[in-house]
């Protein structure tokens, strides 16, 4: 298929639409406001570190930091001074009114230091009474962790957030996934303590060149042990639950918003998918109040396809959710394909992902999207969706742990969003909140790596940054409106293990810049001689465990030439870490906290969620 002619015209893009940021969650935010947030984080942050440096501060807190008890040892760096000076400017410069603000700040800030107060109570309880106490290096680890968390959470309790509904659970077997968890975890476990204890010259070496930073080998291989264990269970998965035929006619929408640079051919790599695939296929373009000539050319195309019928469709309510559901309900057929008006099917998408419904168990099938090549970010986006989707997201399908599929490519039973009232409304993630519920209703989630498509990858910064940080706003989208996994008794791995992790994760994300201004701070200044921290583990924090897992996840997928991209990629994390700031700060900020595991009887009435969120 030739992208030559999209290709050409991406850097012309400035995209912008109603999804960017929806009125109800999101605010606008300049470009310049991150900078002044990392820069009042970098004096507030000095500030304290010279105070607890000084001789009155060191007197206070001999461990260099807000720590409330004696501990053994020494860290690396100051983690409580670092996320208090977070929270601080991260609320400072929040969306919201002035005592919104303030709010937030104490609420973050205090809550924190209480939680570190106890968990220091318990150091000086446990040494007196058992003669034992946790190191200064143990305390920093779980005080990040902690840190992470209270960030995450009290954004999600006290942003402007979608109204948590009832989420229908449908218990089903969860034997074979918990057996694989547990014995993946048992060998991923020995697998890290035995590398551990081995004297390896490679450690060292991997140390020099800031691949392991301060961190053992034995925590470093562990998670990489673990996926790979899972991925290659996956892939078995994969292999053996095909069946040779299978060819219902289906339905492929097509939300469409100014897509005139690129519908022609999208439409033209559908016909010669629906060619492959043998079966009846109907093309819905939904132009959803397109200003350019998408109707005109989709009409033209659609008239000259030679395997699939279509039509276009208008739908003039701005926001692609409108569309979405415009064509559920225009959709006639057993399966139902949604596709993103930038992306370009594979020959054999359809093909290789409609036999998996053979399966009644199956409830949603994805596949991988790869940049067209030859933009800006096109190589380093290669490495990403190999490392998130061909590897990640293949290795959780092993114990039914996908959360969501991409709205790029992905096939339902047209039933079930229709059951679950539809795509949802005025918020960012509709498609992994669709995947996540129809997963809940008892249904598996496959990513197959070999299916894989053409998708657009944004060609200007202005436009990536756009994207990302309407991606990254939806996981508190999602995590809020789905919030009953994680506070209901249901017993769920997506809900009590992979929305939280993803929550926290985003926190981490959020806070990466800032922690390289930091680490580099200290590393410079070297504000405690007694605690000397390593360039190497400051340059680590970028480059160590993902470029490993990085380099196997392009390997795994047959995809060599992806570790050429492997320096370009590690700056493109760095800068997906700033719009994940950049998207957090957009996030509209209440004067009043809702307590999140509270549900009204607004937000829970009924048996199935209403469209609208």
């Amino acid at each position: 298929m030739s992208t030559e002619s999209a290709d050409d015209k991406r850097d012309q893009i400035n995209f912008i639409s109603v999804d960017s940021a929806p009125k109800r969650f999101a605010g606008f935010v300049s470009v310049w406001r991150a900078p002044a947030m990392l820069l009042a984080f970098t004096c507030l942050a000095v500030a304290l570190l010279l105070f607890v440096n000084s001789p009155v501060g060191s007197t206070i807190f001999p461990n260099r930091d807000l720590v409330f008890s004696p501990h053994e040892g020494r860290h690396a760096i100051a983690i409580r001074i670092f996320l208090v000076s977070f929270f601080i400017s991260f609320a400072g410069f929040s969306s919201g009114s002035a005592h919104g603000r303030v709010l937030f700040a104490l609420d973050m800030t205090m809550s924190y230091l209480l939680i570190c107060a106890i968990m220091d109570l318990a150091n000086v309880v446990l040494h007196k009474w058992a003669g034992f106490a946790f190191s200064l290096h143990f305390s920093a680890i779980v005080s990040g962790l902690l840190g992470f968390a209270v960030y995450s959470f009290k954004l999600l309790e006290r942003g402007h957030m979608p109204e948590r509904i009832r989420v229908e659970h449908r218990p089903i077997s969860q034997r074979r996934a918990v057996w694989r968890l547990v014995v993946t975890i048992v060998v991923a476990a020995a697998v890290s303590i035995y590398v551990g204890g081995l004297d390896l010259w490679i450690v060292g070496w991997m140390r020099q060149w800031t691949l392991l930073g301060g961190i053992g080998p034995g925590v470093f291989l562990f998670l990489p042990v673990l996926f790979g264990q899972l991925y290659a269970i996956a892939i078995w998965d994969v292999l053996t639950a095909k069946t040779p035929v299978f060819r219902p006619p289906v339905s492929i929408i097509v939300p469409a918003h100014n897509e005139q640079y690129i519908i022609k051919d999208t439409i033209e790599a559908m016909d010669k998918a629906a060619a492959h695939y043998g079966g009846e296929v109907h093309i819905l373009i939904m132009n959803n109040n397109s200003t350019d000539e998408t109707e005109e050319i989709a009409t033209a195309t659609l008239a000259a396809c030679t395997a699939a019928k279509g039509r276009v469709i208008n739908v003039p309510k701005p926001g692609k959710s409108n569309a979405l559901n415009a064509g559920l309900d225009a959709t006639e057929t057993e399966f139902l394909v949604r596709v993103d008006a930038d992306t370009l099917l594979g020959e054999d998408n359809l093909s290789r992902a409609m036999p998996y419904f053979t399966n009644p168990q199956v409830g949603v099938v994805g596949g991988v999207p790869v940049p067209p090549g030859g933009a800006l970010f096109d190589r380093a986006r290669l490495l990403e969706v190999l490392v998130k989707h061909g590897f990640y997201s293949v290795a959780m399908g092993a114990v039914n742990c996908v959360v969501g599929i991409p709205g790029m490519f992905v096939v339902y039973r047209t039933e079930h969003p229709r059951y679950l009232g539809g795509f949802v409304e005025g918020m960012n993630g509709e498609d992994t909140d669709i995947s996540l519920r129809i997963g809940e209703l008892g249904y598996h989630s496959v990513v197959d790596p070999k299916i894989r498509y053409i998708s657009e990858v944004p060609a200007s910064y202005m436009h990536m940054r756009e994207q990302r940080m309407r991606w990254f706003r939806s996981v508190y989208h999602i995590s809020s409106r789905c919030r009953d996994l994680i506070y209901s008794r249901h017993k769920t791995l997506r809900g009590k293990v992979i929305l939280p992790y993803m929550l926290i994760n985003s926190g981490r994300r959020a806070m990466l810049v800032p922690l390289i201004i930091y680490g580099a701070l200290e590393c410079l200044l070297s504000f405690n001689p007694d605690s000397p921290i390593m360039w190497q583990s400051v340059v680590a924090v970028t480059t160590g465990a993902p470029s490993i897992v990085a380099v196997v996840s392009s390997l795994l997928n047959g995809v060599p030439r992806g570790i050429i991209a492997l320096p370009e990629y590690l700056i493109f994390r760095v800068m997906r870490s700033y719009f994940t700031l950049e998207s957090m700060l957009s996030i509209l900020i209440d004067v009043k906290a809702e307590t999140m595991e509270h549900a009204t009887l607004k937000d829970i009435v009924g048996t199935k969620p209403i469209r609208v969120a």
